[in-house]
């Protein structure tokens, strides 16, 4: 028996490949499929199903692709009803891979067809849960992504998780390994652990939601304090895994598609495309086309795509580093934007070699302004996530989240100068093409973020735990 983490940083998602006797399932894979199936062609093996724990928000999931590609049946549980053909497994369905066994255990709540998979080795002995998005390290899938208005509420889905939790999931072995669908970084959870593999026994130990003197009510309180709104994009994604979506190869065909400066100008204006650069921040700070929206490749490109652009139809046009416009494309499509319509050819250079107007921002290392922000003589505006700015920050400082930046974009000065930072300069550098877009000019980045500024000696609140 073999088993693989498949393991995306970006999007903190781990994808699963399971083979046994030449037989291979994968769990919740991504929309580039060719990994998977190119790990079974080296292994001479044979994809034999396609489970997925649910139908997933965060991301668009491979399976209809792979079906396509293998005729491997989709396994979902019970509840599920997608527009394609699929298998509905019913509670306690066994299937059979290779010499070991994979069970279908419901366990509702995330939402009402979440389903953990359990893996039984030759010897029929439980060995491992693929729990998706109902048991994390650490932490359990929210419950308020699948609520239908009066039907049911965040606090009825939460009971609900609380029974899958108590009656599928925590009477299994504490040697039970626990592999969860997302880690630290991911939306759909509020408090995971960096790590990504665990045991069963351990998460007893050290996750709030498994504490076994806890009551229903608390666990209801406990889960549902502290919820951000989940993303705009999220039902989206639902609606392309519960529907199908296009190929991706069909997606990378439109998107690459290299535009002389000129024709890449013409397409923007006629089309309202969303002109998105995702080189690295000190490439952008330094000049970038006017109004252009930055998020880099090297950070938390895709969540923040789905988080600030929203809307999944909206068409990209990329200025993207050389060589890297298919990975930019492809991670797009993993959050379910398919718009990409081109790129600009050569990159910036060809913008300015071109002679375009490019703008810049206005960026100043942080040891430089400590003084100034210590005397409270600057306006400085943190655009963290309320967590972070919970647990600490300078002690003069504002609170303008990146992830809702457009609605506090009327607290911000008119015309006097004001500083922007996050933890380490990506995020600002967003919020400040964000701020550049709807017309404001009259800031200053100020580069390292918190960090920089902590350690330069910037007077900053004690420090609280906060696990929103």
């Amino acid at each position: 028996m073999k088993i693989e983490q498949i393991y995306t940083g970006c999007l903190a998602q781990g994808a699963y490949y399971i083979e046994s006797a030449g037989e291979v399932a994968i769990i919740d894979p991504l929309r580039e499929v060719r990994p998977y199936l190119q790990r079974a062609e080296d292994n001479n093996a044979k994809i034999k199903y396609i489970f997925e724990t649910h139908f997933h928000a965060d991301f668009v999931s491979g399976h209809v692709t792979l079906s396509k590609q293998t005729g491997a049946p989709i396994v979902f549980g019970p509840n599920a009803n997608p527009s394609f053909d699929a298998l509905v497994a019913v509670d306690e369905q066994e299937f059979k891979l290779g010499n070991v066994t994979i069970t279908a255990l419901h366990t509702p709540g995330h939402t009402m067809e979440s389903t953990t998979y359990l893996l039984k080795d030759a010897k029929r002995k439980d060995f491992a849960i693929f729990s998706g998005d109902t048991l994390f390290l650490g932490d359990v899938g929210r419950p308020d992504l699948a609520q239908k208005a009066a039907e049911m509420t965040q606090e009825d889905l939460a009971g609900i998780l609380f029974d899958s939790l108590r009656d599928k999931i925590m009477p299994l072995s504490d040697d039970v390994i626990v592999y969860p669908a997302h880690g630290a970084g991911s939306a759909c959870g509020k408090n995971m652990m960096k790590e990504t593999v665990d045991t069963l026994g351990n998460q007893k130990k050290v996750n709030y939601a498994l504490r076994a003197d806890m009551t229903k009510q608390e666990f209801i309180n406990e889960v549902t304090d502290g919820l951000l709104p989940p993303p705009k994009y999220f039902p989206l994604n639902v609606k392309m895994n519960k529907e199908g979506y296009e190929d991706i190869a069909d997606v990378l065909d439109r998107g690459t598609t290299a535009l002389t400066p000129d024709t890449f100008e013409k397409v923007a204006n006629e089309t309202g495309a969303v002109v998105l650069d995702v080189r690295h921040q000190n490439e952008f700070v330094k000049g970038h086309i006017p109004r252009s929206i930055f998020i880099g490749l090297n950070g938390d490109f895709a969540p923040w795509v789905g988080a600030l652009i929203a809307d999944t139809k909206q068409p990209i046009l990329l200025v993207s580093p050389k060589g890297k416009e298919e990975e930019a494309i492809t991670r797009l499509s993993r959050v379910g934007f398919d718009g990409t319509i081109g790129y600009l050819s050569e990159s910036f250079e060809s913008w300015v070699k071109a002679g375009k107007e490019y703008d810049t921002i206005t960026s100043v290392p942080a040891e430089t302004v400590i003084q100034a922000v210590n005397e409270r003589k600057l306006q400085v505006f943190d655009v963290r996530k309320e967590g972070e700015f919970k647990s600490e920050h300078l002690s003069a400082s504002n609170h303008t989240p990146l992830s809702r930046l457009n609605k506090y974009l009327k607290e911000f000065p008119i015309k006097d100068t004001f500083y922007v930072h996050c933890a380490g300069g990506y995020r600002s550098v967003i919020a400040a093409s964000i701020l550049k877009s709807r017309g404001i000019h009259n800031f200053i980045d100020i580069a390292g973020g918190y960090g920089a500024l902590k350690k330069h000696g910037a007077e900053v609140t004690n420090y609280t735990c906060s696990n929103s």
